[in-house]
């Protein structure tokens, strides 16, 4: 493994881990929106022994399921091809495909804006929101390194000046 690559498969499982928790977030909203919402919550609360009867848990569950079911179908579909892009971007990355890191640095960067606002406008869970932001970014300036280095080994084994000049 090259020098350039060696972090591409860290990346990559970052990326896959993350289409993972997406995949499992996406099909929990469709589970909810095919049954009755409360009683898959009911289910899932039994599984993992908590007292369903509870008034903070029913709280909970009015939240959860206050939702209308087409909005919940909106956001499983949403979150599954989230998950689709990180996939694939991640199996890119595993594979040293050129293309799974453009295609990383435009999406990391697409979204960077909507992950800052997410740190400041919703402080719920803030330290998880700044350490994922903090990862995208050192991912982002890597791979920007790592295409630019590409880039002008490319441009000097050519021949070619690395200039912009015609």
């Amino acid at each position: 493994m090259d020098r350039q690559t060696r972090l591409l498969p860290l990346i990559a499982a970052f990326k896959i881990c993350k289409a993972c928790l997406l995949f499992t977030v996406a099909f929990g909203l469709h589970r909810l929106w095919r049954g009755a919402a409360g009683d898959i919550l009911v289910g899932w609360m039994h599984a993992v022994r908590i007292d369903p009867d509870s008034h903070i848990v029913h709280g909970i569950i009015s939240k959860i399921t206050g939702l209308p079911p087409a909005r919940l179908h909106e956001l499983g579909v949403g979150t599954f091809f989230y998950g689709l892009m990180f996939a694939t971007e991640g199996i890119g990355l595993l594979l040293k495909q050129k293309w799974a890191e453009y295609m990383t640095v435009i999406t990391t960067t697409t979204f960077l804006p909507l992950e800052v606002y997410e740190l400041f406008a919703k402080p719920e869970h803030r330290w998880v929101k700044a350490v994922v932001l903090l990862m995208n970014v050192v991912i982002l300036v890597y791979l920007l390194w790592n295409l630019v280095k590409a880039r002008k080994v490319e441009t000097a084994r050519r021949g070619v000046p690395l200039t912009l000049e015609k």
